[in-house]
Order: C-alpha cells, then sequence, then structure tokens
C-alpha cells in the first residue's frame, strides 16, 4: 500500500517535533555484529542503541555519585 505525500509530510513533522536525530558513524562490520546481537532478542537497533546510552548514562551518574 502506498503512502500518500500528506501522510509523509505528516509524519515528517511529527518526527521532527518529537524526536532528536543523531548520525553514528561505526567501524566497518560493527553495525552487522550489532544486528546480529540483537536480533534473536527482536530489539530495533535504533532501540538497542538509545538503551546502551540509558545504561552509560547511569552507570556514570552512580559512580559520581560514591
Amino acid at each position: 500500500m502506498a503512502v500518500s505525500k500528506a501522510q509523509k509530510a505528516a509524519t515528517a513533522k511529527y518526527e521532527a517535533k518529537v524526536y532528536d536525530k543523531v548520525l553514528v558513524r561505526l567501524p566497518r562490520g560493527k553495525k552487522s555484529e550489532i544486528e546480529e546481537y540483537i536480533k534473536p532478542k527482536g530489539e530495533s537497533l535504533n532501540g538497542f542503541i538509545s538503551t546502551a546510552i540509558d545504561e552509560k548514562l547511569e552507570r556514570d551518574k552512580e559512580k559520581a555519585g560514591e
């Protein structure tokens, strides 16, 4: 089913309002390594990266509070 121009525009407007976009550059092959790791878990690449960032921030907060 084709997506209309109006739907594409509405989606782009919503994403611009709700999300920050970040370009992540990885060494060649790292993306495939991550995708193989998350595939059995049914997790998205974006979700995995977001969770990894959250976990790192939390660890660093805990470490700073020691």
